[in-house]
């Protein structure tokens, strides 16, 4: 025989309701499960390219032409580093060689100005990879503006949904790189 509670809940609205909730779950999980397998079908249409800003700056054209300027721009004051740099070494080569036989204020004195000297050096050499730094980010930042642009032009021309730039792994079906270095070139 049934309890008062087991025949209250086997009659009760609510077991329906469950039916009608179960139901409404399978319908709601069916369509889910049907829009989950349109995702695939759409992505198949959408065309994405990559782009390795890193290469077009160092193959591109206008890279190589403004790496030149530069590197022209600053030869002087390089080679005066490295000479600068020479003549401390054979200094202190001379001073390492000299020094047993030196007295003691020669040898400090002299210490004193190889210390000036190295230090000199040290700061001439970073004013000088600060501007040269400076002078390269003005010369790439007008090339990364150009190949942005290239790059936007490309995307629209060959109907591209997405272009990214830099990533970990890329297939190389979808490296546009080449495409942009040649029409910075142009």
């Amino acid at each position: 025989m049934m309890s008062d509670f087991a025949l209250k809940s086997s009659n009760s609205p609510r077991v329906n309701r469950r039916g009608k909730l179960g139901g409404s779950i399978a319908l709601v999980g069916a369509l889910i499960l049907g829009s989950v397998a349109a995702v695939p079908a759409q992505a198949q249409n959408t065309k994405i390219g990559f782009v390795n800003t890193e290469r077009i700056l160092r193959e591109s054209g206008p890279a190589k032409t403004a790496q030149s300027k530069i590197e022209a721009e600053f030869k002087k004051r390089d080679d005066e580093l490295q000479r600068l740099n020479s003549s401390l070494r054979s200094q202190a080569e001379k001073f390492d060689k000299d020094a047993p036989v030196l007295s003691e204020s020669d040898r400090v004195k002299r210490q004193r100005e190889l210390s000036n000297l190295d230090t000199d050096l040290q700061r001439k050499r970073r004013e000088f990879q600060e501007d040269f730094n400076r002078r390269r980010n003005e010369e790439f930042s007008s090339i990364v503006t150009k190949a942005n642009e290239a790059i936007k032009r490309i995307a629209e021309q060959e109907n591209y949904d997405l272009i990214i730039q830099d990533a970990v792994t890329v297939n190389p079906r979808i490296d546009i790189t080449d495409k942009v270095i040649q029409s910075l070139g142009k």
